[in-house]
């Protein structure tokens, strides 16, 4: 295939993905983040895990939530965390103990009840990350799985599951990071806003 073929094939194939989590997944979506704000409005915070390159995600994710996510829309920090960033704990823990339960050691030390877990993983399957789940709902945690096709694991422990309709690892990541945008983008709508260039953001959006 010639490379300007890839491109476009790609591109497009994502574009796809996203246009039919879109159709099939916004209400869930919407549940979120209303579910989000509702428990920061009341002293929450966000946690959020994942491995790879759903690990960058997450420090992504956090980043707009503790900062900001909209040029324009001053607000004050909203808490999140991204449990995937102490590399001292992580890699102490995973020698000591095993991978498996990095995520889940990190809910003990640091959730809370009336936290969030934003869990994702692109198969659902990760052990790691289905570990932390089962023990931030023993915690009493509200949870939110992204994942991708059938969910996996991941859709029979989280409290609320979104899913990419795709088993492509790269589009189930690309749809990620624009349900985190949106979620953050809702979060700071019911917790800080409207935001004054709220009715003009889809079309910010599809212009970039």
């Amino acid at each position: 295939m010639e490379s300007i073929e890839f491109v476009r094939a790609h591109l497009v194939q994502s574009a796809a993905v996203t246009r039919e989590l879109a159709d099939r997944s916004a209400s869930v979506i919407i549940e979120a983040a209303e579910q989000i704000a509702a428990l920061v409005s009341q002293g929450g915070k966000i946690m959020l895990c994942g491995n790879g390159g759903s690990a960058a995600d997450c420090q992504h994710i956090a980043a707009e939530f503790t900062s900001r996510l909209r040029s324009g829309f001053e607000r004050p920090g909203i808490p999140a965390i991204a449990l995937t960033t102490d590399t001292s704990f992580l890699t102490a823990r995973a020698n000591d103990y095993g991978f498996d339960n990095v995520f889940e050691r990190l809910v003990d030390a640091v959730g809370r009840p009336g936290d969030v877990l934003v869990a994702i993983s692109t198969s659902g399957n990760s052990q790691n990350i289905a570990r932390a789940v089962v023990r931030s709902k023993e915690k009493k945690i509200f949870t939110i799985g992204l994942s991708g096709g059938t969910g996996g694991a991941l859709v029979g422990v989280a409290d609320l599951s979104v899913l990419v309709p795709s088993t492509n690892t790269q589009h189930i990541q690309e749809s990620h990071i624009a349900i985190g945008h949106v979620v953050c983008a809702l979060v700071e709508d019911l917790l800080y806003g409207p935001f004054e260039d709220s009715s003009n953001y889809a079309e910010e959006v599809m212009n970039g």
